[in-house]
């Protein structure tokens, strides 16, 4: 049976992270549309700090979120900071909607690797990191992933006009 998606609150998700002093970035979909892509997601992907201080932040968080792995078996499973601190892919339903928190993405990039590939983003009056466009559409090009290769196209596009417009 195919999973039923509840819309998901991207602002609420990101003030539960920011007030919760989670260390993260947002990546994917979310990065993309920030960075004037215009494309659909319906989840928010980031990539948290592996800080033992963070994992811990997060999980409350995440408990806070009521979140629990999307689980083809069905089973209710809770994030915890053992399961956090191996990184990886943690694909989780919160009462806010889906979300996607990594603990690396393209080419075993984690939080400190990437943190030099973000902007500061000001979203409903919270600054948050965001992948720079760049490295979305290069993290994209190493998952290769029918879904990702859909959108490349349109993410390059999006970026050569915004290096047209600067020039200008």
């Amino acid at each position: 049976m195919a999973e039923v998606r509840s819309p998901v609150r991207f602002g609420d998700l990101l003030r539960s992270l920011v007030e919760g002093d989670v260390d993260f970035i947002v990546v994917g979909g979310v990065a993309a549309v920030l960075e004037g892509a215009p494309v659909s997601t319906f989840d928010l992907d980031i990539v948290y700090s592996l800080a033992e201080r963070n994992l811990t932040r997060l999980a409350k968080v995440l408990g806070e979120l009521q979140a629990v792995y999307v689980d083809p078996a069905g089973r209710s499973i809770t994030p915890d900071v053992d399961r956090l601190r191996g990184g990886g892919h943690h694909l989780l339903r919160t009462r806010m909607g889906r979300l996607d928190a990594l603990g690396s993405i393209g080419a075993d990039q984690g939080f400190d690797d990437l943190l030099p590939e973000c902007l500061m983003r000001s979203v409903r009056g919270l600054e948050i990191r965001v992948l720079k466009l760049e490295t979305v559409i290069a993290t994209k090009e190493i998952a290769g992933r029918s879904k990702d290769r859909a959108t490349l196209d349109l993410l390059r596009q999006t970026l050569e006009e915004r290096e047209r417009s600067d020039q200008d």
